[in-house]
Parts: C-alpha cells; sequence; structure tokens
C-alpha cells in the first residue's frame, strides 16, 4: 500500500462576484469542502493544486489565475483517516491556493471522491465548511474581496 504524503493543497475555487465551489464529499455524506488532495511525488504544491482541481473539477487551471497565497496550515490527521498516512504520520502541512473564475463553470466532480457539488455566495460556502482551515481560507477570500 502507499501512503498518502502529509502535505497537501486546499484550493479556493471562487468566481470575481463570490461565489465559491463546494465539493461534498462520497464517503462522509454532510461534509463539504473546496479542493483538498495530497501531494503525490515530489510535486511542488502548485502542480498538486493543478492536478487536484483537474481531478476533483475538470477544470483545467492554466486557463484561469491559480494563485498561492502563502499560507500554510499546519493540524491533526482526523483519527478515522490516519490509516492512510505512514506509521506514526499524526500531523499535515496544507498550503493554501485560491483559483478564480470569471463566472461559474460547469463541473465534473470525481464520484469516487465527491457526491455533489454547490456554487454558494462566500458567507455561505464558509459556514457550510467543517473544516476550520476551508472555513478561515473562504473568510479571507471574502475580506480581500471587500478590501479589507
Amino acid at each position: 500500500m502507499a501512503y498518502k504524503q502529509p502535505h497537501s493543497v486546499l484550493v479556493v475555487i471562487h468566481t470575481r462576484a463570490g461565489d465559491v465551489l463546494l465539493l461534498e464529499r462520497a464517503r462522509q455524506p454532510g461534509l463539504w469542502q473546496s479542493v483538498t488532495g495530497s501531494r503525490e511525488g515530489d510535486e511542488t504544491p502548485a502542480l498538486t493544486a493543478q492536478r487536484e482541481v483537474l481531478e476533483e473539477t475538470g477544470i483545467d487551471c492554466r486557463q484561469y489565475a491559480l494563485s498561492d497565497w502563502r499560507i500554510e496550515n499546519h493540524y491533526e490527521i482526523f483519527a478515522a483517516w490516519r490509516e492512510r498516512y505512514g506509521p506514526g504520520v499524526t500531523h499535515n502541512t496544507e498550503h493554501v491556493f485560491a483559483l478564480e473564475l470569471p463566472e461559474r463553470v460547469a463541473v465534473i466532480i470525481a464520484p469516487d471522491e465527491h457526491r455533489a457539488h454547490a456554487w454558494l455566495p462566500w458567507p455561505a460556502a464558509a459556514e457550510r465548511c467543517f473544516s476550520w482551515s476551508n472555513r478561515d481560507a473562504i473568510r479571507l477570500l471574502g475580506s480581500r474581496q471587500r478590501g479589507i
């Protein structure tokens, strides 16, 4: 079994108007999030972000403005998900990105990972997220859009 690396990305996909794309996890119904995923091989965080966005939504980042917010979150991996990581691995480092789209686009979700998607205004999207780091990133997006 190949273990996941404890280095991941969080990509907040949003429109210029402030709508945010959320995905509902297939194996955990009711848990909504932005695009996330672990690094594979020796990928840079930016390449991980591009790959994960394409795999999870069908959106090609190269057509839009992907920005590295230069934010790293360090957190304990949920106990239920630790078996995916090597023995003794308990914490993850997450790199935060944003992908700005001019408007909502069609999304093709990966059914083995997600069961639904929704475009929501950023305040509603932040409230729907189960992850504190995802919620904080969406709130930061809202602050940036308001010029705060």
